[in-house]
């Protein structure tokens, strides 16, 4: 097997333009030099791939099989040389990254579409979970950074780096008592039980003499709307999907809650890439925006 990539080119173009002399021409090669470079190619495969009786050259059974595969062949090719000077250039080979569930997801997504273009030799691991999930994978080794809200002091391995907000509220479901429109003092609400968000380490403040607790805000956000009780959640949990239909936004203000803050998590010493740093950036833009 002695062909090469610059053989399969010039047997693609001859197909394309439909005779040696045209292709010879797209590629500005000489003639003889086409067609020598695609004989070669025959006797390398053992094949004929063009019938040369006729005018024009004509793809034979065997020749509109193997030209498939040589497209592919040629894409595989240019996606290495792609990478390759990507790489040269001194971009990254691979990004693994945690993203905090509770994130909002339209800039979640505007990211991911932004890396791709920014970056299309990257190879990228994504992990997904709670706050506390998406720290443990950045001290697992499994994630080199984490996307999370803030929940409180890390741990004294991480470094960390504020990135923006995300507005937050108090929520209840559409047909609970407190959801008439009008607003409410920390006494009306502590007559309803609480949902809290359960974090290591983190203690949330209760209102309530009555508290349930879990680790997911969206768990939290099914359990307000089933009227389980009432919750500060970040607004983009609030409105995400069917949670907007269901849960309906209270008025406190004695509570006047801040915008949560999210911040980038690394593990400490470890250097961050070009492409951790391009991420910051580009999210913390993007949070501003919503």
């Amino acid at each position: 097997m002695e062909w090469t990539v610059e053989q399969l080119r010039q047997f693609v173009a001859t197909a394309d333009s439909g005779s040696f002399s045209a292709a010879a021409r797209s590629l500005g090669k000489a003639q003889s030099a086409v067609s020598t470079a695609v004989g070669m190619l025959e006797v390398d495969l053992g094949v004929v791939l063009f019938d040369r009786s006729h005018r024009n050259a004509q793809l034979t059974d065997a020749g509109r099989v193997l030209l498939l595969e040589a497209r592919e062949l040629l894409r595989q090719a240019e996606q290495l040389d792609q990478r390759a000077q990507a790489l040269s250039g001194g971009a990254d080979a691979e990004l693994s990254m945690a993203i905090d569930e509770a994130l909002p997801y339209t800039a979640v997504a505007s990211l991911l579409r932004e890396i791709a273009q920014r970056y299309p030799a990257l190879e990228l691991l994504l992990l997904n979970g709670t706050a506390t999930e998406v720290a443990d994978y950045v001290a697992q080794g499994r994630a080199g950074m984490a996307l999370q809200i803030d929940r409180g002091p890390v741990q004294q391995h991480f470094e960390q780096r504020h990135v923006g907000t995300v507005p937050q509220g108090v929520f209840v479901a559409v047909d609970h008592p407190l959801a008439d429109g009008q607003a409410v003092s920390l006494q009306a609400l502590a007559q309803h039980r609480q949902l809290l968000m359960h974090t290591e380490d983190v203690h949330e403040r209760a209102y309530s003499p009555r508290v349930w607790r879990s680790d997911s805000f969206y768990n939290i956000a099914d359990m307000v709307a089933d009227k389980l009780g009432w919750a500060v959640l970040p607004v983009n949990i609030a409105h995400y999907e069917g949670n907007r239909q269901a849960l309906r936004e209270v008025p406190c203000p004695a509570l006047a809650l801040p915008r949560l803050s999210v911040r980038m998590l690394w593990r400490q010493g470890a250097q961050r890439s070009q492409t951790a740093q391009y991420v910051e950036t580009r999210f913390g833009q993007l949070l501003a925006a919503i």
